[in-house]
Parts: structure tokens; sequence; C-alpha cells
């Protein structure tokens, strides 16, 4: 596909993975408009190609239609990104902050069709995958495509609004005519990302070097974190190559413990902390690893980066960009917020 001067609208694109998109798309000489609430996202992520007019930028809630409706005016190609989300402190406690998302896709759809958009690329996630499936640790298990479908059992109002917009989706492509994919994101982290997810979070503790060091869950947790410049490249390749509307993986097969994360940021830090565990608190599903298989197969897309290396790599960001005694004050509450 040829991105000089299409025309693509990110919403959510002053966001952590919409930042990310962002730059690049403006790397391929896109025309980019990118709309945000910044209830999450941070103007200073796009600032300059604001100030030097290499974008357009709407600040609007696409839960009105009329503003979903104009800012896909004009549009050929939209990375649909925006949604009311966060890490899992949050997915588990604002359930219904959540379900508000089940409007805003419906919006974004709607218009994108009436404005005869040509293509949507809908960020969907791993929560769309069935719980019950993913609470063995001691099973080595890839979460295929076709693994979502009867019975359904998604993670939390979340995991039910990114199905739901998956389905509606599809069914825009089959009746419609519109043109589609759905990329399930597992566990995305790197540079820009905010204290709700959980390796920033840990990064975060070791920052400050909090002892004892608190881990929520046993630390046997299971996860296939994806570091968000490998995501941004296949969100893109799954924009040129599918159209029928259909769901991809977008993640890494490395399979790595909580606790094994905690133990490689603490020593990268440099410190020695207690471990304390927490297993009272929200930990979703125990064993979540994505089988990238298909997008090996459709988009000759994997993981380039591997967690240690992403890992260190977000902490130098962090390190060296943050102030040790704002974060002491705000991470408690930046864990279940927005």
């Amino acid at each position: 596909m040829d991105w000089s001067n299409k025309r693509v609208l990110i919403t959510g694109g002053a966001s952590f993975i919409g930042s990310h998109l962002v730059d690049m798309l403006i790397e391929k000489s896109a025309k980019i408009r990118v709309i945000d609430n910044l209830s999450s996202g941070k103007l200073e992520n796009i600032k300059r190609y604001i100030e030097d007019k290499r974008i357009e930028f709407i600040y609007g809630d696409l839960l009105d239609y009329n503003i979903a409706k104009e800012a896909t005016r004009n549009i050929e190609l939209i990375f649909h990104l925006a949604a009311d989300h966060g890490g899992r402190g949050y997915v588990d406690l604002h359930q219904v902050a959540c379900a508000t998302n089940l409007i805003l896709d419906g919006n974004l759809f709607r218009a994108a069709y009436e404005n005869k958009v040509e293509k949507v690329v809908f960020a969907s996630s791993g929560c769309v995958y069935p719980n019950y499936l993913q609470m063995d640790t001691e099973k080595e298990i890839y979460l295929k495509e076709e693994m979502v479908g009867p019975p359904y059992d998604a993670d939390n109002m979340y995991g039910w609004a990114k199905l739901m917009a998956e389905l509606a989706l599809k069914f825009y492509c089959k009746e419609k005519g519109l043109k589609g994919v759905s990329c399930r994101y597992f566990t995305v982290y790197g540079e820009r990302g905010k204290e709700d997810h959980a390796v920033i979070a840990m990064i975060a503790r070791a920052f400050i070097k909090q002892d004892p060091f608190v881990v929520w869950g046993d630390g046997n947790q299971i996860r296939n974190w994806t570091y968000v410049k490998d995501i941004v490249e296949g969100t893109i390749l799954a924009a040129e190559k599918i159209d029928d509307g259909s769901a991809i993986n977008l993640g890494t097969m490395e399979r790595t413990k909580v606790i094994d994360a905690v133990k490689e940021i603490i020593k990268y830090r440099g410190y020695n902390p207690k471990i304390e565990l927490h297993p009272e608190m929200p930990t979703g599903p125990l064993n979540r690893v994505a089988d990238n298989s298909l997008a090996k197969k459709l988009l000759n897309w994997e993981p380039k980066v591997k967690f240690i290396e992403g890992l260190h790599r977000t902490a130098d960001w962090y390190f060296s960009t943050k102030d040790p005694n704002e974060v002491t004050q705000i991470l408690d509450s930046k864990l279940t917020e927005r």
C-alpha cells in the first residue's frame, strides 16, 4: 500500500499506542488526522506534529455521534484505537466506564460507513479470549484466533465490548461492503506507557526503589508482553493485507512469568528489596499468551524485540524522564485509574 498522502484518521492518537502509530505513519507520509478526548492520551505525545502542522488534531469525544461523523469526513482509512480502558486494576474495577465502548465503537463504525470510509482497522484485545482457557499455569497454552467462539467468556466488560465491536465490524464488512480488520493486541508495553499497566507499574516501583516491592497475585501469572513498535508495525501490515473484517493476533509467543519480570527489573535497577505478594489484588487470567502463526502467514510479521531488551529500553526511558517524588505520590492511584 502506498501511504503517501493517504487520508488517515487515528482515534485515540495521542495515547500510548496511538502516538507510536502516528510516528510510523508520519514516516510513511500519510495525511493524518487525530481525534482524542485526552482522558488517557497526552497531547505532548504528538504536540510537535501539531505545531509543525504535519497532522490535524481534533479534541473531541466519540461518544457524541456528531463528533464521530465530523471526524470521519473525507477519510480513506481509520485506525480505531480510542477506548475507555486501562490496566488490570482499571478493567476489574470500572465496568460501567468500559461499557461505554459499546456506544463509542458503534458510533465510529456507523459514521465510517455513512461517510464512505474505505476501511477500518480496529484495535481489539486478548481480552476477547475465553477466560476458562487461561486459568491453568501448568499448561503451555497459545491462544489461536478460532478459539474465540461459543461458548464466549470474555474478560470483564472491557473484553465483552471488544468482542462485540469485532463482530459488528465483521458484519459491516459482510453486509455493507466496508473493509476492515481487528487486531488483537496482547499486553503491550514500551515508551510512553502508563503506570496502570503491569510492566510500567513494575518499572515505577523499581524506579522509586519500593521496599517491600509489591506484586499483585502470586507472581506465577504468565503473560506475553509485546513491545509497542512491534505492535504498530503489525497493525499497519494488517491494514495493508486484510480486508474481510476478520481478527488476527498481534503478540509475542514468549512466555514470561510476572515474578520473573519483577526480578529482572529489580536487578536492572540495582537493588535488592523484599518481594511482597498480594494474591487478593486483581490479576486477571493466569495464562495468556498468543499464537501468532496466522500473522506470520498472512502478514509476514512477528515481533522483533525480545522481552528483556524491550524491558530495558522501557526502563531507560522511564528512569530518564520521570521524577521519583512525583511517582511516589501518584503511583497508588495510577495503578487503578487511567
